[in-house]
């Protein structure tokens, strides 16, 4: 059986972003990059409404930071009907709480928040250069990534900052019984590599790795090494045979 796998891309930016992954993941898999919904609401819910009628069912579900956080509530959601679940770069709470501290401070959000809404292009921009910070190349990365900002900004930007906010999936995390890979980026500037420990305590099964030396944007930074690990992960997840 061929496996067919959904990637779904991060806030700001294009799917096109994740293509140079779907690439390297090669002929073994049949890969497929789905847009993030474009709602003006910021309830998560409705957010995954929109996926969970969109997307095919009986698949892997993927995704890149706020796409990983999507894909890991809606496997969540669908149990049985999720073959396997893999999020890159992707936090159970993107933000601190009081009981969640390995994630981005609160205030820290709320000046980014602010700047989305004062002045969005910059803040776009200043994003792009966060994903790239930690790399071997940030400012060659900043510049390939900042190819890759949305061209405009929309409500559905900012009610997208809003749910990744809002997004909690410590129990789905938990609750969700098939095969999970969590891949963070050990200078990551925005999703903190600490967070590993923490998430693999919520696994019920799964696992947890850090790529060393690379960014928030590891997808562009480094799409075949990801590729290995995902593929290496669903092959032994299907006992050997993809």
């Amino acid at each position: 059986m061929t496996e067919r796998l959904i990637l779904l891309p991060g806030w700001g930016l294009d799917g096109a972003l994740l293509q140079p992954l779907a690439q390297a993941l090669g002929d073994t898999l049949q890969a497929e990059i789905a847009p993030l919904p474009r709602l003006t609401t910021a309830d998560p819910n409705a957010w995954l409404d929109e996926l969970e009628a969109r997307l095919p069912s009986d698949c892997w579900l993927a995704g890149w930071s706020l796409g990983g956080m999507l894909a890991s509530a809606l496997a969540a959601r669908r149990g049985a009907r999720c073959r396997g679940l893999i999020s890159l770069a992707s936090n159970a709470c993107f933000v601190a709480r009081e009981d969640w501290l390995s994630a981005m401070p609160a205030d820290t959000y709320a000046a980014f928040h602010a700047g989305c809404e004062a002045t969005p292009a910059a803040t776009l921009k200043r994003f792009a250069l966060l994903c790239a910070q930690g790399a071997a190349d940030a400012r060659g990365l900043s510049r390939q990534l900042q190819a890759h900002l949305q061209t405009h900004a929309d409500e559905h930007l900012l009610a997208g900052l809003e749910v990744l906010a809002r997004l909690d999936n410590r129990n789905a995390l938990a609750s969700y019984a098939g095969p999970q890979l969590h891949l963070l980026a050990e200078q990551d500037a925005l999703v903190p590599a600490a967070a590993g420990e923490a998430l693999l305590a919520l696994l019920p099964a799964g696992e947890v790795d850090v790529l060393e030396g690379c960014s928030h944007g590891f997808v562009l930074e480094q799409p075949a090494s990801l590729a290995a690990l995902m593929l290496d992960f669903i092959c032994e997840a299907h006992d050997g045979d993809l």
